[in-house]
């Protein structure tokens, strides 16, 4: 029930089976008093169909729901900084640190701490600290002091068992990739729900369908859910790793290699961890586990020729699988014809490549032959449209795409729309992220040069003018009775989710990346909490932000903890046994905005080796109200004024940059940025301007609407009692908003 209560959570919502429902009781219970008022406390409010569906229920019930929402917003972590009431500076000084590191190096008076360091006298004023001040090893803990500091409440819906199923399609149909958010809930309901009869939309979404068949013992049931040998590749390898996409073994193991690099090279240890990765991601597999994808592989309903063209952009990984099943010696079995076949043209080599061929007649401007060979996959046409509009021309490269655009996934031609900006504008850098590696910033494509600014203008609006007419026509193609429609403004701020999928995981109601939140008051107070549950060890997490000027960049971290604006809590370099610790960055718009500043970065790293932490929560609070820093503790979490946190699960990235704040406007941009970086000063600020630029210029869930309105003449009205009404709780749920996406 716990993991069902954080599923509602993230839809902004809280689930009730019906089951749970033992009354009909209609005056207020006293239980039901106590928990609104905790959920109050900790930022929730209730609607009222939620208030009486929880007062039929039983205490042990509400007792539950507190619970998982003290769980979720960390009422019962330690969020205890190194330095109490950190507002005020400390006074310590580089000096401070170099004499206390002479004294322990060659002895001297002071005091000694529980950590073995002797901290000498005049140097740090010890009774401000709550642990070591030259180690950042923690001594004294305090509990959250100030609760309800929040000035706007989220307010929780009823989610019933009809929508919780409902929910569960969504998640299986959606039309573009499920961020991490998505795949943890999805996992959750799979096994507490049946699974439904519905066409699945993704290949990571049916990869998490096959492992709960899997985990079952119902092989026989997976087995018909492939399509193509790269599928059964894709889940071999998702088990192996927990990637639901396919990562090539060597781009993981030298990003372990990297995220093990140190400042210090006595402490690089990167050679090793390229050894134990290596190790790491060796296959090994049981006969049982062998003759099951044999199977899998023999049953496939294509030709040899068809599924080694599919095998071959990862042939190599297929080779060590291939030897690692036993794949040869279960072909030479009676009744597996079909991989013996497959295998003797896999390895003989005498199939044919599309994008071979492809390649061929490109290089030799053969535009015929190209453009008749990619009208074959309109999806891969898609996907290289700007590049062969540079090589062939517009006009016919768009003439031949023109044809097949009806064929191509809503997802990529509004994605070619809100992308074309950006491509075609030879002085800016675009901004990837390539699988399993840090977000990267490109130079424009050279052949842009050889085109004019009106040519370029012109060839942007042609994809515009193309794209936009395609999908018109598709929402014209459905019948709709309705005559009005009601557009929250909000919707406006929130991108549909292309492309950038996050691989955090939201506890809290769930937001897409790109989407931008109002800063309510004039402080954001960042925050950092890691190593809960793990043992007590060195571990040396850091949150920072980078401020950016017109001509200069400032930081904020623990080598500078005050500067214009910004105030940090202390350093952290060790957490404390199984209740984790916690950093602090205190942002003041008014001031940054007086001093010029444009953005602030939001960035957390992991200085020790490796990449940063599993479960480490990062997010940002603010409010219309003063928050409050303990003078005793320090500790400045308030559950309350939460806006936005995350729950980092990716082991790949060792420097993450999760906001950014618009002084101007005062909005903070949620978006999710990994960078390789062991510190703040190695984030590149191109990276994230390259960032921003194509966030802005993704299409809102509000801009979509209106093509739909245009499409099917609905009146745009100010009322949510329009025939079709979208609000910010039906955008909540990112997998039944790509029902917009018509193919």
């Amino acid at each position: 029930m716990k993991k069902l209560l954080k599923v509602s959570l993230r839809q902004n919502a809280i689930f009730i089976a019906n089951a749970s429902i033992i009354g009909s009781q209609k005056e207020l219970k006293g239980t039901t008093s106590v928990l609104v008022a905790n959920l109050s406390k900790l930022g929730f409010d209730v609607s009222e169909p939620l208030l009486k569906a929880l007062n039929q229920t039983s205490p042990q019930f509400q007792l539950e729901v507190l619970k998982t929402f003290q769980e979720v917003m960390g009422a019962n972590k330690n969020w205890t900084p190194l330095v109490k009431g950190w507002d005020v500076p400390t006074g310590e000084t580089i000096t401070d640190h170099i004499i206390t590191y002479f004294v322990n190096i060659f002895g001297g008076k002071g005091t000694r701490l529980g950590c073995g360091h002797i901290i000498p006298v005049n140097t740090f004023p010890l009774e401000r600290y709550n642990g070591c001040p030259f180690c950042g090893t923690p001594f004294e803990f305090g509990k959250i002091e100030n609760y309800g500091q929040g000035s706007k409440k989220k307010t929780l819906e009823l989610l019933t068992e009809e929508e919780l199923e409902s929910f569960l399609k969504d998640l299986l149909t959606s039309k573009t990739a499920l961020d991490a958010t998505q795949v943890d809930s999805l996992k959750i309901l799979l096994t507490a729900l049946p699974l439904p009869t519905v066409q699945i939309g993704m290949k990571e979404t049916l990869m998490i369908v096959i492992d709960t068949f899997i985990a079952q013992n119902q092989a026989d049931k997976a087995s018909v859910l492939f399509n193509s040998p790269n599928e059964i590749l894709r889940y071999l390898w998702y088990k192996h790793t927990g990637f639901l996409q396919i990562i090539e073994p060597k781009t993981i193991v030298k990003r372990h290699a990297k995220n093990n690099k140190h400042l210090g090279t006595w402490l690089d240890t990167s050679g090793k961890a390229r050894f134990e990765k290596i190790a790491d991601l060796k296959l090994k597999y049981s006969r049982k586990e062998s003759l099951m994808v044999a199977k899998w592989l023999n049953n496939l309903d294509l030709d040899a020729d068809k599924a080694c063209e599919i095998m071959h952009p990862k042939r190599g990984m297929w080779i060590r699988f291939i030897r690692a099943l036993r794949l040869a010696e279960y072909s030479k079995r009676v009744g597996f014809e079909n991989l013996a076949a497959l295998l003797d043209t896999f390895y003989n080599k005498t199939y044919e490549v599309w994008q071979g061929k492809v390649n061929h007649y490109r290089l030799k401007s053969d535009d015929v032959e190209t453009f008749r060979l990619l009208k074959q996959r309109p999806g891969l046409f898609a996907r290289s449209l700007f590049a062969n509009m540079l090589w062939f021309g517009a006009d016919e490269t768009l003439a031949a795409f023109s044809e097949v655009i009806d064929k191509v996934p809503a997802r990529l031609v509004f994605t070619l729309n809100m992308y074309a900006q950006n491509y075609f504008n030879p002085n800016s850098t675009r901004a990837v992220k390539p699988l399993g590696g840090v977000a990267k910033h490109i130079p424009a494509n050279q052949l842009l040069d050889m085109y004019d600014a009106e040519q370029l203008a012109a060839m942007q609006s042609k994809i515009e003018d193309l794209c936009l007419l395609a999908m018109k026509k598709r929402f014209e193609k459905i019948e709709n009775p309705n005559k009005t429609m009601f557009i929250d403004p909000q919707l406006f701020k929130i991108p549909v989710a292309i492309g950038d999928r996050s691989d955090s995981i939201q506890d809290l109601p769930v937001a897409l990346v790109g989407t931008r939140f109002a800063v309510e008051g004039d402080t954001v107070r960042l925050f950092m909490q890691w190593g809960q549950g793990l043992p007590a060890q060195h571990m040396d997490m850091d949150l920072s932000c980078q401020i950016a000027y017109d001509n200069s960049l400032d930081f904020c971290s623990y080598s500078q903890l005050r500067t214009k604006g910004c105030k940090h809590s202390g350093d952290m370099r060790s957490i404390p046994n199984r209740v984790g610790t916690a950093e602090y960055i205190d942002l003041n718009i008014s001031k940054l905005e007086q001093e010029g500043a444009k953005f602030v970065s939001f960035v957390c790293n992991a200085y020790s080796n490796g990449s940063i932490t599993p479960n480490m929560i990062v997010g940002w609070m603010n409010s219309n109200h003063p928050m409050r820093i303990s003078e005793s503790t320090g500790v400045a979490y308030d559950p309350s004024c939460v806006q936005h946190q995350v729950r980092i699960t990716q082991g790949l990235a060792k420097g993450l940059v999760f906001g950014v704040l618009d002084v101007k406007n005062r909005e903070i941009i949620w978006l999710e940025m990994p960078f390789q970086g062991q510190v703040v000063q190695e984030l590149n600020l191109k990276g994230i301007n390259a960032l921003l630029a194509k966030l802005n210029a993704k299409l809102t869930i509000g801009n979509l609407l209106t093509l739909k309105a245009e499409a099917q003449n609905l009146t745009l009205i100010e009322a949510d009692n329009a025939d079709e009404s979208y609000t910010m709780q039906w955008a909540i749920n990112a997998a039944n908003v790509t029902k917009l996406l018509v193919d």
